[in-house]
């Protein structure tokens, strides 16, 4: 009946009788399972006809209505298309907290990489599928079909990094763009590749320090696919050396490439406001990163001293050492009236009792490590002649 219906609604002369047929027919299936899915279907073409006509509230509206998660007769690909479909409305309406709950409906395993399969394999799955689809019964869910799911993965991390970009969670962007990576027509397109592989290193530099930036930035700093971004790959390096990066030095050696692409801009973009907000960024993150620098190298260091190492007025210098005390980055106390900065922890008479002891007890276990390798070489020294003497 439904399909019917359909012959007629693309039949249909005008686009209020269009209109008419459709909404009729998705009053007719409402609340109906057994034509659940083709009701989705009646309802997305609604949608796609408002979003035509300019009303993209409307638009949103209908679509998100559906609950296509819990129909069990939908193959898996129609659902993420669904999802992915709303979850492309909400973004171009604004609505940024209901796209993200919608975007955690799709299961990322689903765009898991799969591995290369070898002609029997192939075959073997094959006869399986067979046999499987021979012993369904009629109340079982179809078998989901074979096919490459490149395209709806692409599609979810892009999504993925819009809304990650709009909240400025650099550190969540880094790593879709890594999933992004991981998909093998990126890898084979040369273009696509050196453009990811940018936005990788950009955005886990961006990320605020922490253990997970941190291993992730070693981790990405040991692909060996870098070479093929060579001025990323020396900014990156720079920020795995624990040594002073003099952000004057470093704007004018990176700003020109980094600001010929759309990540950053030196100035403010009328078309991407965010772009001179991550080029801002970027320099509290080389600040962050001398701060902590000089915090592993000095306990004491007069104010002046150190708003010369880090190119800072006193309110800037002590406004970044504040929010590196709160975020437990690092351990500073600012005796103000004596112009003296702390970086060493006050420890009492107990820690450096218990840090005394530790030292004498890993000393002790060496010696006697020592000795039992002393002993073991005076037995082999002894032995070694009587097992020349039995030779002769």
């Amino acid at each position: 009946m439904v399909q019917v219906a359909m012959s007629f609604i693309n039949e249909a002369p005008d686009q209020d009788k269009k209109l008419s047929l459709i909404e009729t027919l998705r009053t007719v299936t409402e609340g109906k399972i057994f034509v659940e899915v083709e009701r989705a279907r009646v309802t997305r073409i609604l949608s796609d006809m408002k979003k035509e006509q300019g009303d993209l509230n409307a638009a949103a509206d209908i679509l998100c209505e559906l609950q296509v998660e819990t129909f069990g007769s939908m193959h898996r690909r129609e659902k993420t298309e669904f999802i992915l479909e709303q979850v492309a409305l909400c973004i171009e309406k604004g609505d940024w907290t209901q796209a993200g709950i919608l975007s955690r409906k799709i299961g990322i395993k689903y765009f898991s990489r799969k591995p290369k399969r070898t002609p029997e394999q192939i075959e073997k799955d094959k006869k399986e599928r067979e046999e499987k689809e021979k012993n369904r019964s009629s109340d079982d869910p179809p078998l989901e079909p074979e096919d490459d799911v490149t395209d709806l993965k692409l599609r979810y991390y892009e999504q993925q990094i819009t809304l990650a970009k709009h909240e400025d969670k650099y550190l969540d962007a880094c790593k879709h763009y890594r999933q992004v990576l991981d998909t093998e027509s990126v890898e084979e397109t040369p273009e696509q590749l050196h453009a990811v592989l940018q936005r990788v290193i950009y955005y886990i530099l961006l990320a605020p320090h922490d253990n997970e930036q941190s291993d992730l930035l070693h981790r990405i700093n040991a692909d060996p696919r870098n070479f093929l971004v060579p001025e990323e790959k020396e900014l990156l390096k720079t920020f795995t050396i624990p040594e002073l990066m003099r952000w004057p030095i470093v704007s004018e050696h990176f700003g020109p490439h980094l600001c010929s692409t759309d990540v950053f801009s030196a100035s403010e973009d009328q078309q991407d406001p965010k772009a001179y907000t991550r080029w801002q960024d970027l320099r509290k993150r080389v600040i962050e990163h001398n701060v902590r620098v000089i915090a592993k190298y000095y306990t004491r260091i007069q104010m002046h001293r150190l708003t010369q190492l880090l190119d800072l007025d006193e309110e800037e210098t002590e406004s970044y050492i504040s929010s590196l005390v709160t975020a437990k980055t690092v351990y500073a106390k600012i005796d103000r009236p004596a112009r003296v900065v702390t970086f060493a922890k006050t420890r009492d008479a107990d820690e450096v009792l218990n840090e005394w002891s530790g030292s004498m007890k890993s000393l002790l276990g060496l010696l006697e490590r020592i000795d039992h390798l002393i002993t073991k070489e005076e037995m082999m020294a002894r032995i070694q002649p009587e097992t020349a003497i039995k030779a002769h």
